[in-house]
């Protein structure tokens, strides 16, 4: 199966383009989301060097911010950069959680292996990739369980149609535009 990022992001473009006023762009170093301004009418959720998983990863947290929050650059949340000690990496960690539990069923549903990312390479803090896996997993079964975000719904459907099913673009939009509201 091949990914290709136009397609991931024909499926993002075309399902809250409109919608939402939102694109998926492809960035060159570090990712970040830009809120409407007096140059660009539409908001952009801005991926990392032209990476799939890295376009995922955006989405989800892009699924999880609300309205006030898609209105400020990276939805106001604070950053520590790689080099995190123990503490800020706990921090880092809690906030992860369901953004990547996110991540892993948009994975999921278009066939494409999840990595865990503590995102902490240089930092002195010692990381328990297994133990977050477990949180981010268990996250995950939760959305399950009880249902994703509104917006996560209809993309990871759209996903699935167009991965899983073999569903043309339109056939794919069209299902993630049908996706059932959370119960």
């Amino acid at each position: 199966m091949t990914h290709r990022l136009d397609d991931v992001i024909a499926l993002f473009d075309g399902l809250f383009m409109s919608s939402h006023r939102t694109r998926l762009v492809r960035g060159d170093d570090e990712p970040i989301y830009l809120p409407a301004d007096a140059s660009t009418p539409w908001h952009r959720v801005v991926f990392a060097h032209g990476f799939y998983a890295s376009a995922l990863h955006e989405i989800s947290h892009w699924c999880i911010a609300g309205a006030r929050r898609r209105q400020w650059e990276d939805y106001g949340y604070w950053y520590q950069p790689d080099g995190r000690d123990a503490g800020q990496q706990r921090e880092f960690e809690s906030v992860e959680v369901a953004p990547q539990a996110l991540e892993l069923l948009f994975s999921r549903a278009c066939g494409l292996r999840f990595n865990v990312s503590v995102d902490n390479l240089g930092g002195e803090a010692e990381v328990d990739r297994d133990a977050f896996r477990s949180r981010v997993e268990a996250r995950a079964a939760r959305y399950e369980a009880e249902g994703l975000p509104r917006r996560a719904e209809a993309f990871r459907t759209a996903l699935a149609a167009f991965y899983g099913e073999d569903a043309s673009l339109e056939e794919a939009l069209a299902a993630g535009r049908e996706a059932p509201e959370p119960a």
